[in-house]
């Protein structure tokens, strides 16, 4: 008797690895008063494409985390992956060029070169890692600041443009060389909360085509924005809970 029936097959997924994985992270500093613990054995993973919010009083530990996922900070202990890389295993050479091609960095004082132009500020991390031909580097700064919304100021000083402006132009730098993960500590704390909410729509968008965005703040608005929210407290991770991004609606109600 034959079968008629066939066993399917399994299907195996595909195992996605996350941009950001963390595993048992401690960093310490000495102090006068002995040895301070910033974070205490965090775990955390997070995906491409994902918007993330680190929350928490000041002194938790978020902005050691930021320096810890960038590499600016190297672990006591643990495990930092990002983007595949294990970052605390580089060298201070391979980890500068690390950083300048995986890596885009926004802080809440925008970081601008004043003697330089907005779109030559863009066009810095391509110089400082040649990743691209010279002749490409400008036009490129030049679609960044247009996906950014301040094209029309790419020829003026920074001191030039308001903070909001200032600031998309920090976020159009830390592109300059499409890296897969962006990390912003505070990117709206000097800015008013229609401003605020621009640079929350921006996240957005990075974070619809792809971008993963990790952001530090304050700002009472951030649940109405990004995927998930990751508390710290003492170094600790306390909560990590999942939103439904909401694109602002939330926020603009607000």
């Amino acid at each position: 008797m034959t079968r008629e029936h066939h066993e399917r097959p399994s299907v195996v997924e595909p195992i996605v690895e996350p941009i950001v994985d963390l595993r048992n992270v401690t960093k310490d500093y000495r102090a006068p008063a002995g040895v301070v613990r910033a974070l205490c054995g965090v775990t955390c993973r997070i995906g491409a494409g994902e918007l993330v919010g680190i929350v928490g009083r000041s002194g938790c530990g978020k902005s050691t985390l930021l320096n810890v996922m960038t590499g600016i900070d190297r672990p006591t202990s643990g495990t930092v992956r990002i983007a595949g890389t294990v970052v605390d295993s580089l060298d201070e050479s391979r980890l500068a060029s690390w950083r300048g091609r995986q890596v885009g960095i926004v802080f809440q004082f925008f970081q601008l070169l004043p003697t330089l132009t907005v779109a030559e500020n863009v066009v810095l991390p391509m110089d400082f890692c040649n990743t691209r031909p010279p002749r490409e580097r400008r036009p490129l700064a030049l679609a960044l600041l247009e996906r950014v919304g301040i094209a029309d100021q790419a020829d003026k000083f920074p001191l030039d443009l308001s903070g909001g402006q200032q600031q998309r132009a920090a976020i159009a730098r830390a592109l300059a060389n499409d890296p897969p993960l962006l990390v912003a500590d505070e990117p709206t704390g000097n800015l008013d909360s229609r401003t605020g909410q621009a640079v929350w729509r921006l996240f957005t968008e990075l974070a619809a085509a792809g971008k993963t965005v990790v952001v530090v703040t304050h700002d009472a608005q951030v649940a109405g924005w990004v995927h998930r929210v990751i508390g710290l407290a003492d170094g600790t991770v306390v909560s990590d809970a999942a939103r439904a991004a909401t694109g602002g609606t939330e926020a603009a109600r607000a």
